[in-house]
């Protein structure tokens, strides 16, 4: 009977890993990177691109790390000729749809470094989705524009 109960058990546990695992699949980041900035510097910028490979739309509620304080989605817009920028609540995105988080455009605003971020460095972004269990993360590498910039034609060729 205890033999039954474990199978059961182990079985149950695959079961909600695979779940787990196929949420988290939904949401493919690719290309991720911040800005290099002065190493007093209380504000970075992230850049990626952000593509649902689900089969049904999802919402980004939350982006947090460990390597700052605080983590949100901004988008540039130009208003009467000035550009602003306008948090992000949280982001909806279709099946298939992919989102191009960009210098200009739609981007991370990443606050109160946790410690020093030079060319090279990484970390960890978590990216909370609207099942409130499910999430993505992805590493970010720290590099300047034109590295960046270089890397990403070359990934075009």
């Amino acid at each position: 009977m205890k033999r039954v109960h474990f199978r059961w058990a182990v079985g149950a546990v695959l079961a909600l890993g695979a779940v787990a695992a196929q949420a988290a699949g939904r949401l493919v980041i690719e290309g991720a990177w911040i800005r290099t900035a002065p190493p007093t510097a209380a504000m970075r910028a992230g850049y990626a691109t952000l593509r649902n490979a689900g089969d049904a739309p999802l919402q980004i509620r939350r982006i947090r790390s460990d390597a700052f304080g605080d983590v949100s989605l901004h988008a540039t817009v130009i208003d009467d000729g000035v550009a602003r920028m306008r948090e992000i609540d949280d982001l909806r995105m279709a099946p298939g749809e992919q989102v191009v988080l960009e210098p200009g455009g739609k981007h991370l605003m990443l606050m109160q470094p946790a410690h020093e971020l030079g060319a090279g460095a990484s970390v960890t972004l978590i990216f909370d989705l609207d099942d409130g269990a499910s999430t993505a993360t992805a590493d970010f590498v720290v590099r300047d524009a034109e590295a960046a910039t270089a890397a990403d034609e070359h990934a075009h060729h």
